[in-house]
């Protein structure tokens, strides 16, 4: 099984007859329900063997294909990717990180026989102070006892286990909070109760859940890791699901992209068509350049959590820079779309369900500031020992497709990255560019790491915490545009992707924009390559191919839009 197995099943999106595509995830939406159709076939499909280790029975080797599986889904219905399974595999990490072999299998088991298991870590008074929660477990006779509450939770009333993150001990620090995976069914009634289900505006059929425990008690084999060791087990299962989530991002903008099209196309207005309009063009092809830098900075970052450790730095600032991008590309689209963009009936509604659902999804798992209060410790040390000194990234790092090491847990660590190999590789680049636009953004980018490296040596210790200045944090914001450029410039200095000179000249353009500062483009060149960009991406739309690296054709005879 793989994601050809996955489009086949799911059919196409767009058709309106499919009970598993657009209109269906748009009705379940309505009444913020759950997709059961959607449900069902990745039943039969069996998605949850994506999450679990082959060791342990299950498909998961390398992150870029379970990645891959889980865009085709949310292309489809964030809701549903997020609702059916992700959450189980954010809970199923945690196992796996710092869970025994027994509990390891346990857990396997559940989620091959379709079950699933809430990683019950939130609490809406401490938000993503994982330090800060409340949540307790006491240690009593051959057992603890749970107290407090949990809200906002994924899938939580609906689950068959928990990952419970609990405060251990009373004294302040990193040893303070422990790990337990409970069942559900071992839990006594007159201890536990749900809490109602919060609502959202996007992803309205997420099931968030809460629950509330009073002396609650479980058994001391439900202990996940050693005792106190809750916060450093998260922090190295983190890395993987904060790899993995900014790919996804990639799913909603392809289809908000391909409504976008099709409605230019077939909008006529002043005599012409929409798609005749020289600002619809060019907002069409800001998005599709938008999108291929997300693509490319994900793939880069999916391949680290195998190859380097610098992936707990790379982790966040990819999820921040990304959710931002599909953000900023969603309203930049809805200029093109009008009053379709907000209509939640008729042939593009859609677009506002994936603007609602990318919203929220932004949120899922860690916040934006929070990426980049995680971003901020290691910059002042890479700054110091590793920006344009180190030598380039090995050349696997930035081959999309290209051969991986299986995914191993066991060799993530918590502490700051040593070295900082994209940067080392967009040194290198920037060191031998030619003359032309990519070697121009290459030398632009190479003096902003250099500006950057200044600023971020200067930083006072106060600025690498969570009450930085603002300052800080716009260091950081400025770290992840040069990620997201040098990983850019690294895959197409590689070749074997469907990013060429152009594509990769708009990515750049765009991402300099973020930067501000004087052009690097003039006008007429712009004008070029976005016409240039708006060309390939109504191609791709026309040709039912994918807008990412891939260009996979999508399922599909054709049709709106």
């Amino acid at each position: 099984m793989g994601v050809e197995d996955l489009d086949a099943l799911l059919g196409d999106a767009w058709d309106p007859a499919n009970p598993a595509g657009h209109a269906a995830a748009l009705a379940a939406d309505e009444r913020a329900e759950t997709f059961a159709e959607g449900e069902r076939l990745l039943d039969r499909y069996g998605l949850n063997a994506e999450f679990v280790p082959a060791a342990y029975g299950g498909r998961l080797t390398r992150a870029d294909r379970l990645a891959d599986v889980q865009r085709t889904l949310w292309r489809l219905d964030p809701c549903l990717a997020a609702g059916y399974g992700f959450s189980s595999f954010i809970g199923w990490v945690n196992v796996w990180v710092a869970g025994t072999g027994e509990q390891r299998r346990t857990a396997a088991d559940l989620l091959l026989a379709n079950g699933r298991i809430a990683a019950a870590f939130h609490e809406l008074d401490h938000g993503n102070d994982l330090a800060g929660a409340g949540f307790a477990a006491r240690r009593g006779t051959g057992r603890w006892l749970l107290t407090g509450r949990k809200e906002v939770v994924g899938n939580l009333r609906r689950a068959e286990a928990f990952v419970l993150f609990a405060r251990t001990a009373d004294a302040a620090g990193s040893r303070s909070h422990s790990q337990f995976l409970v069942s559900r069914a071992a839990l006594p009634a007159s201890a536990v109760c749900d809490l109602p289900r919060s609502g959202s505006s996007g992803l309205r059929g997420l099931q968030l859940g809460g629950m509330e425990f009073r002396d609650c008690p479980v058994p001391d084999d439900t202990l996940l890791g050693g005792e106190g060791a809750g916060l450093e087990s998260a922090m190295r299962a983190f890395q993987i699901t904060r790899a993995i989530i900014p790919s996804f991002m990639v799913g909603p903008l392809d289809t908000a992209l391909r409504a976008a099209i099709g409605f230019a196309a077939g909008r006529r207005l002043y005599g012409a068509t929409a798609a005749d309009l020289p600002y619809v063009r060019a907002v069409i092809a800001r998005a599709y350049a938008d999108l291929l830098a997300v693509d490319a900075v994900s793939a880069v970052v999916l391949r680290a959590l195998h190859l380097s450790p610098a992936v707990s730095l790379y982790a966040p600032a990819a999820k921040y820079l990304t959710s931002r991008m599909t953000l900023d590309a969603f309203e930049d689209l809805r200029s093109v779309l009008g009053a379709q963009g907000y209509l939640r009936q008729g042939p593009y509604a859609i677009f506002q369900k994936m603007a609602r659902d990318a919203a929220s999804a932004t949120f899922i798992h860690i916040s934006r500031s929070a990426c980049l209060a995680a971003m901020l410790p290691s910059l002042p040390r890479l700054a110091r020992r590793s920006w344009l000194r180190d030598p380039p990234g090995a050349p696997e790092l930035f081959e999309p497709g290209g051969a991986l090491p299986p995914l191993d847990p066991d060799r993530l660590s918590v502490g700051a990255p040593t070295g900082d190999p994209v940067m080392g590789t967009l040194a290198a680049i920037g060191d031998r560019a030619g003359g032309g636009p990519v070697g121009r953004f290459a030398a632009r980018f190479l003096a902003e790491l250099g500006a950057l490296r200044d600023a971020c040596v200067a930083l006072p210790p106060r600025d690498i915490t969570i009450g930085a200045s603002p300052a800080a944090y716009a260091l950081a914001d400025r770290y992840s545009v040069l990620l997201a450029a040098a990983s850019a410039l690294a895959v197409w200095d590689r070749g074997g992707t469907r990013l060429g000179e152009t594509e990769l000249v708009g990515v750049l353009d765009r991402l300099a924009g973020r930067l501000g500062g004087a052009s690097v483009l003039t006008d007429a060149e712009r004008e070029d390559v976005e016409e240039r960009l708006f060309t390939a991406a109504a191609e791709r739309h026309r040709d039912r191919g994918l807008f990412d690296l891939t260009a996979r054709h999508r399922p599909g005879q054709g049709g709106h839009p």
